[in-house]
């Protein structure tokens, strides 16, 4: 057996091909993407803009011109956040766990991020926050939005958003529009071989980058980050995601969490990904490979298993393993989907893994006039208010806050803590 697992062994001659082929100065592929740090002023000027860009003065001050509106409503924020109305931490274990508040103990090691998504609008965050503080519940401690970003760029929610996670200390991924299901100029998806939305939301082979695309990608991201400091986006194709890497080597301090849309759900397809990402790693072990949402189909061996080799490979602390709790009713997986008693097993084995909530709790959910569905998401703001289902969108996002607590009162209740938003619970 020994003698048979030798034969795995990269033979050096492998490794100087690859080297080689990477180091070509006539080679298309990096000459393309080292055009692209070129055209946006190079990695330190790069990094500079997007620094500059994340400070929230100078997104105040551009909202002010944008949306002033949405000013008032992140000083509002702000007031709430420093004046404590949101609940301490402890004082909802304390209000979860009664009398039993002093007799459990916690490895904070083990801590869970509570993960929302999606919240499309920032008026959903602020009348969350609104509610959170009224029922002394918790604000998420991580947001992922798939909304279209020329449009949130243009209404000020892009801006609006990026402050708002800044004051109550959660991380956010946004989602790029350059996708194989984005239109072309005649309307229809630019990956031919799609029919829109609706054709591909149940199967996760990856929604496609197809050709151009991916070089087009990393333009797109390079615009947003170095104009609103986007740093986190979702990543949905093996090519965007080898590109990703590239850009974090070459010293650009962009991350990215790899999508359910890659269709991860197995051991060895994990074990890929995180190969390439060690072969990648900078020189102090990070990579821009910040989460790793897997398939909705893994189950907790799986999840155990990709623990093994991210641990392995030293990603413990830099690569969060992410894990639909609940999804939305319709559009996606066969309901009733709930995996909470799942993750309060695998919790307590796994660290720094996150909850992730897509819908509110399924038998609310199901029941509400317009429940959760995965389509609206590729639905534009002038799409939703034609068809009269804000109102609706709007509470589908005050479930998942329900949910996320829901999730964080049975871990605790289970013995394991959770991870909320850190500036306004951890005080």
């Amino acid at each position: 057996m020994s003698d048979l697992r030798e034969k795995l062994k990269i033979p050096q001659a492998n490794l100087d091909a690859v080297q080689k082929f990477l180091l070509d100065e006539n080679n298309p592929l990096i000459n393309d993407l080292l055009s692209l740090i070129d055209k946006y002023g190079g990695v330190d000027e790069i990094n500079r803009k997007a620094k500059e860009a994340t400070q929230l003065d100078n997104l105040l001050r551009r909202l002010e011109t944008k949306k002033p509106e949405y000013v008032k409503d992140l000083n509002w924020l702000i007031n709430q956040r420093d004046n404590d109305a949101f609940i301490s931490y402890e004082d909802y274990k304390r209000k979860v766990l009664g009398n039993n508040y002093n007799t459990m103990t916690f490895d904070e090691s083990f801590a869970v991020t509570i993960e929302l998504s999606a919240c499309q609008y920032f008026p959903f965050l602020i009348k969350g926050a609104k509610e959170m503080i009224e029922k002394q519940e918790l604000m998420p401690g991580r947001i992922i939005r798939v909304r279209m970003m020329k449009e949130q760029e243009e209404d000020g929610d892009l801006l609006a958003m990026t402050a708002a996670v800044g004051i109550i200390g959660a991380s956010i991924v946004e989602t790029l529009d350059t996708k194989g299901t984005s239109p072309g100029p005649d309307g229809l998806p630019v990956n031919v071989h799609l029919g829109g939305p609706p054709t591909i939301t149940g199967y996760f082979g990856g929604v496609g980058q197809p050709n151009d695309f991916a070089i087009k990608w990393i333009d797109e991201f390079l615009y947003y980050y170095t104009n609103y400091g986007t740093k986190q986006v979702l990543n949905i194709n093996p090519g965007t995601v080898i590109l990703g890497y590239f850009l974090h080597k070459l010293g650009i301090d962009n991350e990215f969490k790899i999508s359910v849309y890659m269709g991860n759900d197995n051991p060895y397809s994990v074990l890929w990904t995180l190969m390439t990402a060690k072969l990648f790693a900078r020189e102090d072990g990070t990579t821009p490979l910040i989460g790793f949402n897997l398939a909705n189909s893994v189950n907790n061996e799986t999840l155990e298993m990709s623990g093994y080799i991210r641990d392995n490979f030293g990603f413990e602390d830099v690569v969060r393993l992410e894990h639909h709790i609940i999804e939305t009713q319709k559009s996606i997986v066969r309901q009733p989907y709930d995996r909470t008693d799942e993750l309060l097993e695998v919790a307590k084995k796994v660290r720094n893994i996150s909850a992730k909530h897509e819908g509110g709790p399924v038998d609310i959910d199901q029941a509400r006039d317009h429940p959760s569905d995965i389509l609206d998401y590729f639905k534009s703001k002038d799409q939703i208010t034609e068809e009269g289902i804000w109102e609706g969108l709007e509470i589908n996002y005050m479930d998942r806050l329900t949910a996320i607590n829901n999730t964080a009162k049975a871990l605790i209740k289970s013995g394991t803590d959770a991870i909320a938003a850190r500036n306004l619970h951890y005080k």
